[in-house]
């Protein structure tokens, strides 16, 4: 391929060695075959990338943590993958309570590491995660009722455009850019290289908790936590997840920023329902606390494919929604497979659904549910069980979570962005007018009038 511009960092053709290895994603249904990664060192080797891309006219994927979960988002068959795991540097700011991080971070790194020097750092429910692609699409997880989204904590950040030039945002300057990069979804815009968050300081100990109850006993339990976990203490967050059938449980666990004493007294709706067959509630130091909720989850050697599909609830599912999901969980197999369900309000509703890009903020809370398959030929039926619990579900949630897209939602705009939508157009019009960052549910740059 002839081209002015020479790809930098470290450069992987479809055919070298290290080919294989750099394809494979946390879902191995999303695996495809570019033509060239590029593991970027430095800004520099974005830029040069973007603009080799355009001479040669080759689709771009920007990457950053390979946790993409559907296809065509983080890899495309022929293109050229920008990866940024490896501009990974961390710059904490104590005094201002700030801190700097390459894109290419992994959420645990970041949250371990500022633990370590007092400091809290939002994450999800996964270590591998990249900072990157989460923190774009919103990035919900259990600390957010107590300090917000972390796109909310998001001061300031670095992007190279569709030209390969640098671009920087903040309050000031190009705040509209910083906007729409708190929940507009990763993939629009250009690729990021930097962002600047604020953080919080963190107690010196917290209180974690995971309380598992037997399958057959999930309707009461999730009637229970539905009343109650929306409206509990602020400070505490919970995750409740709920397995198949064949070989699953009901598993709620998070974290309270307080004692084990009135962790305890607060959960005591929920662990008071049904026969617990294990409870753990132990007051930690905040640096094990982190570790409990981020347990090792190793990208390359997933074997399990996934389809998933996620919303928002503005109020209890009803019984309908819950035979619902019944049928699902009676259907579906795999230890992954099932639904999962985070407590909503506190800092997360407090803002308004217009003040970022990540609209879905009345919501009481986010449910997402998941098939799971390792045989190809599992593939077509698992994907069509969790669109068909889509279509029954819809009546009882509103939206859905961009980071945990599914392509079987037809103009999917306003469904990931609500109102937000034709604001976040005009903003790709204005960065991206050539939609040169485009996948199969990006968004679309407004037209010209």
């Amino acid at each position: 391929m002839k081209s002015k511009t020479k790809l930098t960092g470290r450069v992987i053709f479809r055919g070298d060695s290290g080919y294989e290895s750099a394809r494979k994603n946390w879902d191995p249904h999303t695996d495809k075959f570019p033509k060239v990664f590029v593991f970027a060192q430095r800004t520099q080797d974005v830029s040069n990338a973007i603009k080799w891309a355009r001479e040669n006219k080759v689709p771009i994927r920007p990457r950053s943590g390979r946790h993409s979960l559907e296809v065509n988002l983080s890899q495309v068959n022929g293109g050229i993958v920008i990866d940024v795991s490896e501009m990974n540097k961390i710059k904490l700011n104590k005094k201002n309570g700030t801190v700097v991080v390459e894109t290419g971070n992994r959420v645990g790194r970041i949250a371990n590491t500022l633990a370590r020097q007092g400091f809290i750092a939002p994450f999800g429910d996964s270590p591998t995660v990249g900072i990157g692609g989460i923190t774009l699409g919103g990035g919900i997880g259990p600390l957010q009722r107590s300090i917000g989204l972390i796109s909310d904590n998001l001061l300031a950040l670095e992007m190279v455009d569709a030209k390969g030039k640098v671009i920087r945002a903040n309050k000031n300057c190009n705040s509209d850019l910083l906007w729409a990069s708190r929940g507009g979804g990763g993939g629009n815009f250009g690729v990021y290289t930097k962002y600047k968050f604020k953080v919080h300081r963190a107690p010196v100990k917290a209180t974690v908790y995971r309380v598992t109850w037997p399958w057959n006993q999930f309707e009461e339990v999730l009637k229970a936590w539905q009343k109650w976990s929306p409206f509990v203490n602020n400070k505490l967050g919970s995750e409740l997840s709920i397995g198949p059938k064949k070989g699953g449980n009901v598993t709620m666990e998070g974290l309270f920023l307080g004692s084990n004493t009135e962790a305890i007294r607060l959960l005591k709706p929920v662990t008071s329902v049904g026969t617990p067959t294990s409870t753990i509630i132990r007051l930690l130091p905040y640096t094990e606390a982190v570790k409990f909720l981020l347990p090792p989850d190793p990208v390359l050697t997933q074997r399990y494919s996934n389809q998933f599909s996620s919303g928002f609830a503005r109020k209890p599912f009803p019984n309908k929604a819950i035979k619902s999901m019944r049928e699902f969980l009676e259907n579906v197999e795999g230890e992954f497979a099932g639904f999962f369900f985070l407590n909503w309000g506190g800092a997360v509703s407090r803002k308004s659904p217009r003040s970022t890009a990540f609209y879905w903020r009345k919501a009481q809370f986010y449910v997402e549910w998941n098939s799971s398959w390792i045989k190809q030929s599992e593939a077509a039926k698992n994907i069509a069980i969790v669109r068909n619990t889509r279509r029954k579900l819809q009546p009882f949630i509103v939206g859905s979570y961009i980071n945990v897209p599914d392509q079987g939602i037809k103009n999917s705009g306003p469904v990931y962005y609500g109102a937000n939508f034709p604001r976040l157009r005009r903003i790709k019009a204005k960065y991206d007018p050539g939609n040169v960052f485009r996948n199969p549910q990006s968004i679309p740059p407004a037209c010209r009038r």
